[in-house]
């Protein structure tokens, strides 16, 4: 099994290295711009706010609450996988730099697996749009394809500056869409349970 996961991890690299040497000066700052977390709190509370527009303040609470569950779960999580795996970033990867591995950002923390930021982008894209069909007069698809992409471009973001393999951010991408589904469904059944009533 040993020759599988190295190969598997040896793949992980070099797609990592061809993903990471697609840049330009002008694409360098909009990667930028997507991995730095700050900059989003204002899309949060936007979402937020919408929230409590389209459903009301009670189920708005329950939808507010499952996604502050979400991201925190997603980046615990997270915390426990790095200093579990031990898996170092790209940019502390000898054969990463020695193949050319472009750092945008900072060098940050040793270990990079899996990638916190995309699954926190993801687990909120998720939970958002499914607590919006609380409101029960619309799927909001709109807002559903936005916010997933929006969690798209963050999670890529990490590859283009330098901080994660492809492989920590799919595994990201997938644990945040499982926490922020069973979040949402956690949601969706305060609602029907206590807000109803």
């Amino acid at each position: 099994m040993a020759p599988f996961f190295e190969r598997l991890e040896a793949a992980d690299k070099c797609a990592t290295l061809a993903i990471n040497s697609l840049h330009c000066p002008a694409l360098d700052a909009i990667w930028m711009f997507f991995s730095d977390k700050l900059v989003w709190a204002p899309l949060y509370l936007l979402v937020i706010f919408f929230l409590f527009r389209k459903l009301g303040w009670r189920k708005a609470i329950a939808v507010t609450i499952s996604a502050v569950l979400t991201v925190l779960l997603c980046d615990q999580l997270g915390n426990l996988c790095k200093n579990g795996t031990m898996r170092l970033r790209p940019c502390y990867d000898a054969f990463m730099v020695s193949g050319g591995l472009r750092l945008l950002e900072g060098e940050g923390n040793l270990f990079g697996f899996y990638s916190a930021h995309a699954a926190n982008a993801m687990g909120f894209a998720l939970v958002t749009a499914l607590g919006f069909r609380l409101n029960g007069k619309g799927r909001y698809r709109a807002y559903s394809g936005l916010i997933v992409l929006w969690a798209l471009l963050v999670g890529v973001s990490r590859i283009f500056v330098g901080k994660h393999f492809l492989g920590d951010v799919l595994v990201g991408f997938a644990v945040g869409a499982l926490i922020g589904t069973l979040c949402a469904l956690l949601a969706h059944w305060c609602v029907a349970r206590l807000v109803r009533k």
